[in-house]
């Protein structure tokens, strides 16, 4: 991937965390036709940055422990657009 790309992936993360306040790490994965490891790189970005933030509670209640951890582990944008 070139530095180019990157660049537009992320602006692309920014515009799609901006119009939906939050999203499931899952949800960004497929939407981005990436896996969760990659979105999470380039949240954290945005996460260094103070524009992104892990939302608190994503945490099954039901004790089962056989939901996904992506689809639990939510991020929200926090910064200006």
């Amino acid at each position: 991937m070139t530095s180019g790309e990157k660049t537009m992936i992320l602006t692309e993360l920014k515009s799609y965390l901006v119009e939906n306040k939050s999203a499931p790490l899952i949800d960004m994965a497929h939407h981005f036709d990436v896996t969760p490891d990659a979105v999470k790189g380039m949240l954290g970005h945005w996460i260094r940055k103070g524009k992104v933030r892990r939302v608190e509670g994503g945490i099954c209640s039901k004790g089962c422990c056989k939901t996904d951890p992506a689809n639990l582990e939510i991020y929200e944008w926090v910064g200006q657009r």
